[in-house]
């Protein structure tokens, strides 16, 4: 098991609940970064998965990742309009790394 980035618990949850008021944009962060090292990669989900796995409705989920890139935290790409999202979750108090 990967351990999770303290800087992840200590500021990042913080920054994203209180002071953004979007816990939804901390649990996609969260949820996609454990992801990501599951999968030891980019992950690919449709808003619909990604909202029932972390409990949230589909709206909820787009705003979140929305909120995300606009903070650079991750990063999306789609091979075309109506493809899946691929995400990335970056960690740039790391340098920009990946998680």
């Amino acid at each position: 098991m990967t351990q999770l980035d303290r800087y992840v618990t200590d500021v990042l949850m913080r920054d994203l609940v209180a002071h953004d008021r979007r816990p939804a944009s901390f649990l996609v962060y969260l949820w996609l970064a454990a992801e990501q090292q599951e999968r030891k990669g980019a992950v690919e989900i449709s808003y619909r998965e990604l909202a029932e796995n972390i409990g949230v409705s589909k709206s909820a989920a787009q705003a979140g990742v929305g909120w995300l890139a606009r903070r650079k935290l991750i990063s999306v790409s789609k091979e075309n309009a109506t493809a899946v999202p691929r995400y990335v979750v970056l960690s740039p108090w790391r340098g920009g790394k990946r998680v």
